[in-house]
């Protein structure tokens, strides 16, 4: 059974830095795509990145130069890397996954996506 579970989120100063981390279990990453989501208080959610099976990466204009994310294959876990945090990046953070036969295949488009974690918290206040 796929499992996603979120952690590395917590509270920090604007322009500081956090890395999440999504421990997959269940499946390998060689045959999914993960992407992270998230959902601010009083909004929809929102896609942030996403890395495909061949390792390519697309990111959401807000986080773009910012937010890196990237595969840790032998902990099967993805990393999401944030940098000058704003306040507009708090909010609770998903992530999710997609079985894909294309390798190079990278959605943060929601309604893609039938695997979720929990979500880990990100606050960014002085």
């Amino acid at each position: 059974q796929l499992r996603l579970v979120e952690s590395g989120g917590g509270l920090v100063q604007p322009g500081g830095s956090l890395t999440l981390s999504c421990a997959i279990s269940g499946v390998t990453l060689d045959n999914n795509v993960i992407s992270w989501f998230r959902q601010a208080p009083g909004k929809e959610r929102e896609g942030v990145s996403c890395i495909s099976r061949d390792g390519g990466t697309h990111h959401a204009d807000s986080v773009k130069g910012r937010f890196t994310i990237s595969r840790d294959n032998a902990k099967n876990a993805v990393l999401l890397q944030m940098n000058t945090l704003t306040p507009e990046d708090t909010g609770v953070y998903y992530c999710a996954a997609t079985w894909s036969v294309s390798a190079s295949y990278c959605t943060i488009e929601d309604r893609r996506f039938g695997y979720w974690g929990r979500g880990t918290q990100v606050t960014v206040s002085s």
